[in-house]
């Protein structure tokens, strides 16, 4: 590893992932990037919509959108990158372009993984780590930093360190998120329950609808305020599922921003989720979440908090990550709704104990 200087880096950027889930999944990487290099702007560059996850984020000191629709998208990242002089690029993405584009706009040092043949665009190249598909996908972005670590004071104790993969929500939003959802109906008494039934990028994710409409529905009996959450994109599936309960919830897919959502699902007792954004956000949030796994591999892809369950009966054929199953879909049929329910229930339980807890304990003060 080339060594480096921390008085060499004044100016960071960095080339956040694609996805909201994978976004959440930095958030260790990017607390641990301020540490090493305390003095240092650092930007980092997400897709549309995902900036509304680091609102409040106190490690990044600039956000930049890069909105990829073709190749004159690319070139104005190069000038937006020249323009404001980054001394260092990280790229958290593997893509040929992420490591491209730093090169073309002259940022002198540039680290990311050795991967889609760009070693040599890279002015520090990592090796892909053995453990890739074995440890946390976290570990996978901390690793970065780590080398960054080790060659600015030739030592790295980063990945000997419990992750910190909490999100922060200010109060100010989450009064708002509140008053948001009072405005759509949600009452003020009881317990809400958020549920996302979508997936953007795989249909093979999305445990049945009818099983989301009849725990909504068994969820709502007990008298609980049921939400159905997601993005536009997931329009179709929250559809299917509102459209089969007895009783209809609050559905604000595609109405919230990532940045509303985030603020929202910082206030709700309980999500219940596919293997998607919302249950990274969530739990990285401290909100209780209970994800549906199936085709995915949960040993890389959970949610990393101790508020986060999962619940998987996996078959011989899991995790295959496909994107559309090929069979009968047995990896997330094979849950009931039975037990979904009675794992959501001992959640809320212990939210509702924790919540008088606390509440006997603001009394005594």
């Amino acid at each position: 590893m080339t060594p480096l200087s921390p008085d060499q880096i004044k100016r960071v950027v960095v080339r956040g992932t694609n996805w909201v889930g994978d976004s959440v999944m930095t958030i260790p990487a990017l607390r641990v990037l301020r540490k090493v290099l305390p003095e240092a702007e650092i930007t980092l560059v997400l897709r549309p919509g995902a900036e509304g996850l680091f609102t409040d984020a106190d490690y990044i000191d600039n956000l930049l959108v890069y909105d990829r629709r073709n190749v004159f998208s690319a070139l104005k990242q190069v000038h937006q990158w020249r323009k404001r002089g980054f001394d260092l690029a990280i790229s958290f993405q593997n893509a040929f372009e992420a490591a491209l584009i730093p090169l073309l706009a002259g940022t002198p040092f540039r680290l990311g993984y050795a991967t889609e043949g760009r070693q040599s665009l890279l002015t520090h190249p990592i090796p892909l780590p053995e453990w890739r598909s074995s440890k946390h996908e976290i570990f996978y972005y901390l690793y970065l930093i780590a080398a960054l670590e080790q060659a600015l004071y030739q030592t790295s104790t980063i990945c000997e360190v419990d992750p910190d993969t909490s999100l922060d929500v200010s109060t100010a939003r989450q009064e708002a998120a509140r008053k948001q959802l009072t405005s759509y109906g949600v009452s003020e008494n009881g317990m809400v329950v958020a549920i996302c039934p979508g997936s953007i990028n795989s249909r093979a994710k999305r445990w049945p609808a009818e099983s989301y409409a009849a725990l909504a529905d068994r969820l709502i009996k007990e008298g609980r305020n049921v939400i159905v959450v997601g993005s536009k994109a997931e329009r179709d599936v929250a559809t299917e599922v509102t459209s089969k309960m007895k009783k209809k919830p609050v559905d604000l897919t595609g109405k919230t921003t990532v940045e509303e959502l985030t603020a929202i699902l910082s206030t709700v007792d309980l999500l219940v989720t596919n293997d998607t954004g919302p249950a990274h956000i969530a739990a990285a949030l401290g909100r209780p979440t209970l994800v549906i796994f199936g085709p995915t591999n949960p040993l890389t892809t959970r949610p990393l908090s101790g508020q986060a369950e999962i619940l998987r009966h996996p078959p011989d054929c899991a995790p295959c990550m496909l994107r559309d199953c090929p069979i009968d879909h047995r990896c997330m049929t094979a849950i009931t709704v039975d037990e979904v329910t009675e794992q959501a229930t001992t959640l809320l339980r212990r939210t509702s104990f924790a919540r008088t807890v606390r509440s006997l304990c603001d009394s005594v003060a």
